[in-house]
């Protein structure tokens, strides 16, 4: 049986982690611009997701579809698709080829127009590399126990965080030169998600270092850290081990109301606790935010644009326009119109080259174009 994984720029690591899986079940997925037969599968996020549909409903072949949007909108994808896997795809994906090859009855984490069970089991990282042949970054945890209104992470992998194991990382480590790490809070490995502990941090990258000629980079893309979790312990660990010039902070807000209001979990001190020990180590800090919360005031926007200007004169802002996500407690929320002050400042920061992101327009950051 031939089974064929429908390329979307945005959806690497999903593809890099599923080849995996499904090579060690026996089947090897080929890239396809379309669906193919005999099945083709689809992995989802709810912003590049919708614009599939048509290809999907259309199509003369198995379609299984899975990732964020399919998680969260199931019971609306199967009447488009044959299959729809909800939840993580490792374990139940090779068992669904298998019951398509054999006509045995669906497992449990796929949902069909017919029936759906829920899944029966959490993917053990160790037991699941992060890529085989079709490189991805190296995931070291998984999950999140933040409540964030906004994110689907913890809807879809869970309020549990998991990690991979110090020796599994190396193993992967030894693919590739340059050395990054897939983390909801990198500075969070081996903990409870909730209680900075360095140790295992220090453990991981001392490990790491041993292997020769790498590059280590830690709390950059695409796994930035927590504020709360910036240390001077823990930045003097990135200085020491690490390559990377920066340090990606996720702040989401200037305004203290809406940090309470979208539970994130941390306070505007935080934040610059974690500035000033990032600067304080010669890095340079990259600080996320995001504009247009639905119940945002005039005011927490101007706030953030405030914020945004005194990191502006130490560092970067890294800015995305709120959008609503499927799962979430701000599902169907429409993003609040920005006022010409926002606008105006955001627009001068971008021109001065101190400030990135799609905070104008929140689907730049996915729709890279989907090859036909």
């Amino acid at each position: 049986m031939r089974v064929c994984w429908r390329t979307i720029p945005s959806q690497r690591n999903s593809m890099a982690c599923l080849y995996a899986a499904c090579e060690r079940a026996g089947y090897t997925l080929d890239f396809s611009c379309g669906p193919e037969k005999d099945v083709t599968l689809y992995s989802l996020n709810s912003i590049t997701g919708p614009s599939l549909i048509p290809e999907i409903n259309a199509a003369d072949t198995i379609t299984v579809i899975g990732g964020p949007h399919a998680c969260a909108r199931w019971d609306e994808l199967v009447h488009i698709a044959d299959y729809v896997v909800v939840g993580e795809g490792e374990y139940t994906v090779p068992r669904l080829l298998q019951s398509i090859e054999s006509g045995t009855p669906v497992p449990p984490g796929v949902a069909t127009a017919s029936s759906f069970q829920p899944v029966d089991h959490t993917v053990f990282l160790d037991g699941n590399p992060s890529f085989s042949e079709y490189k991805g970054y190296i995931e070291i945890s998984r999950g999140c126990p933040y409540g964030c209104t906004y994110c689907q992470t913890p809807r879809i992998f869970g309020n549990t965080i998991r990690h991979r194991s110090i020796g599994s990382i190396v193993r992967l480590a030894h693919s590739f030169h340059d050395i990054r790490f897939l983390s909801p809070n990198a500075l969070a490995y081996g903990t409870d998600g909730l209680h900075p502990d360095p140790r295992h941090i220090r453990s991981l990258l001392h490990e790491l270092a041993k292997i020769p000629d790498k590059d280590i980079f830690l709390g950059t893309f695409p796994g930035e850290i927590r504020p709360e979790f910036v240390s001077e312990e823990a930045v003097d660990l990135i200085a020491r081990y690490c390559s990377n010039t920066r340090i990606h902070i996720g702040a989401q807000s200037g305004a203290e109301s809406t940090l309470k209001r979208i539970r994130r979990g941390h306070t505007l001190s935080d934040v610059w606790r974690a500035i000033d020990h990032t600067t304080d180590a010669g890095f340079t800090p990259v600080v996320d935010i995001i504009v247009g919360f639905p119940d945002e005031t005039d005011e927490e926007l101007l706030a953030t644009v405030s914020f945004c200007r005194e990191v502006s004169k130490i560092g970067y802002v890294h800015a995305h326009r709120f959008f609503s996500l499927p799962g979430t407690p701000l599902e169907g929320r429409v993003s609040r119109d920005l006022i010409p002050e926002v606008v105006s400042a955001l627009g001068s920061l971008a021109l001065s080259g101190r400030l990135t992101g799609s905070w104008n327009n929140p689907e730049i950051r996915f729709f890279s174009k989907i090859s036909k």
